[in-house]
């Protein structure tokens, strides 16, 4: 299987020889960890089987949020943490994309246009929420950031996961929401279209917009996702994706990278083949800004409500015919990362569990004839 740390590997000197005086810092960043990631240079453990007497080397991960490699196993690590949060009712995914007409001029100016996407898009959905012919209340809504399509063209979009009612006045009303209806995704197109025109008022790039813009539909989609649980593993990955995994990556060749991916319009996988500078150039253009939060809460979901969320819990937990939902044993996932102090790896030729024997530092050399596996 091809990985992304060949590509860079093979091509990413030529790329930063020959783009390195455009590149933002935290794409050289991530370009390194992702050489890095999992190899001698982060250290790592050696394990030894008592039976058999088998030695496996396990090499540290970067932990870059960018990295195919580290976002694999995160996603349940996040669901454990996401109980207390968890309600017993039915959820729904909003999806608000930024037009066409934004993107060359957010791809120069991420940071403010990706809060501007996060914050109009909350505001309008929970604006909508408090009309009662709908919800009639506050809401709670999870948010994760995306900027690509799945051909690896920019294409920012959100993705918010929403539970099917909301609060009333009062704090302490729940107030649900008919089985497969939430909000009217016309009417929160306009409204969010309205709050973005606004909010770019106020900044330095509203006369770069074409007006015309503003006179057409932005694209909102709302769909039921299941309930308890079931939403929250729905949404996991999402929030962990990266823009393109290892294992869509087909081919490395001739100087060409060719990945599949699946057709919007059809659902149909396809393939691609791309110049390796032009491919990682698309890979790099979905790196985050420095520090930016990609996951948002809002509404009772924020993490300023938990005592407003326990009351809440309570409530549903009595009025819902669905039953609480736990991550079992089954659903657990060990870390793969060496580093984890809970990691104990199973021997590959008896499978039992193995000893960790010593210590690899960033840097070391090993004995000649040890190779890792």
């Amino acid at each position: 299987m091809v990985e992304m740390a060949e590509i860079f590997h093979l091509h990413g000197s030529r790329y930063r020889a020959k783009y390195g005086h455009k590149m933002l810092p935290s794409h050289r960043k991530v370009m390194r960890a992702i050489e890095r990631c999992r190899t001698l240079a982060l250290g790592g453990h050696v394990y030894t089987c008592k039976d058999c007497n088998e030695t496996q080397y396990q090499y540290h991960s970067c932990r870059d949020r960018h990295c195919p490699k580290c976002q694999h196993n995160k996603a349940q690590l996040w669901l454990e943490k996401q109980q207390d949060r968890l309600l017993p009712v039915r959820y729904f995914l909003l999806t608000f994309t930024l037009p066409d007409e934004f993107r060359w001029l957010a791809r120069s100016h991420q940071k403010l246009f990706y809060a501007l996407l996060f914050r109009t898009s909350a505001s309008a959905t929970q604006k909508l929420a408090q009309d009662p012919r709908f919800v009639g209340g506050q809401i709670g809504m999870v948010g994760v950031l995306h900027t690509w399509g799945r051909n690896l063209a920019y294409h920012p979009h959100i993705h918010y996961l929403v539970p099917a009612g909301g609060l009333a006045a009062d704090r302490q009303t729940w107030l649900p929401v008919s089985k497969n209806f939430l909000l009217p995704v016309k009417a929160l197109s306009k409204i969010f279209r309205a709050k973005f025109r606004d909010a770019l008022r106020k900044t330095d790039f509203f006369d770069d917009i074409p007006p015309d813009v503003w006179q057409k539909d932005w694209i909102v989609h709302c769909q039921p996702v299941g309930h308890g649980l079931g939403a929250l593993k729905y949404l996991a990955p999402y929030i962990f994706r990266v823009a393109i995994s290892n294992n869509r990556i087909l081919k490395l060749a001739d100087g060409k990278v060719t990945f599949r991916y699946r057709a919007t319009d059809t659902g149909k996988l396809r393939t691609s083949t791309l110049p390796a500078e032009e491919f990682i150039r698309r890979f790099l253009q979905h790196v985050l800004p420095r520090g930016f939060v990609k996951v948002r809460y809002y509404g009772f979901l924020a993490p300023g409500c938990r005592n407003q969320l326990a009351a809440l819990h309570l409530q549903l937990d009595c009025l819902s015919p669905y039953p609480p939902s736990t991550l079992d044993s089954g659903d657990a996932i060990a870390s793969s990362d060496a580093a984890s102090s809970h990691y104990v790896p199973l021997c590959p030729s008896c499978g039992r569990p193995m000893q960790h024997r010593s210590t690899i530092r960033p840097g070391d050399i090993l004995p000649r004839g040890r190779c890792p596996t």
